[in-house]
C-alpha cells in the first residue's frame, strides 16, 4: 500500500492544464482527474515539464492502464486503450518504484 497526497482536477479548466508549467512535484504528489463518465481516454503532454506515469483507472477504481515514464512536452497521445473514469498523475518511475500494476485496485476521497 502505498498513499499520495493527491490534487484533485473535476473542473474542465482544471483538467486541461494538469500538471503543465510545473517544474517538479514531490515524490508522494500526484494529481487525480475526475471525469463524469467512463470511457478510453487520451492524454498529452504538452506544456508538461516532468515526466509522469499516467494510470488509467476504471469505475470499480481498478488500474486498466499504466503508461510508464512519459515524455516531457510531448504531444504525441497518452492512450488509455480502455474505458477509464479516473486519471491519476504521479512522477516517473513511481508505478515501478512502488510496484503499481494493472489490475491494481486504488481507493480516494475527495
Amino acid at each position: 500500500t502505498v498513499t499520495i497526497d493527491i490534487e484533485v482536477a473535476d473542473h474542465q479548466e482544471e483538467i486541461m492544464r494538469g500538471l503543465m508549467y510545473r517544474p517538479q512535484m514531490d515524490e508522494y504528489r500526484g494529481m487525480l482527474f475526475v471525469f463524469p463518465s467512463e470511457e478510453q481516454r487520451s492524454f498529452w503532454m504538452k506544456n508538461t515539464y516532468i515526466s509522469l506515469d499516467i494510470l488509467f483507472v476504471d469505475n470499480d477504481r481498478k488500474i486498466v492502464k499504466v503508461q510508464e515514464s512519459t515524455q516531457p512536452l510531448s504531444t504525441e497521445a497518452v492512450l488509455s486503450y480502455k474505458p477509464a473514469r479516473y486519471v491519476i498523475e504521479v512522477n516517473a518511475g513511481f508505478a515501478a518504484r512502488h510496484g503499481i500494476r494493472e489490475g491494481d485496485k486504488v481507493t480516494f476521497s475527495f
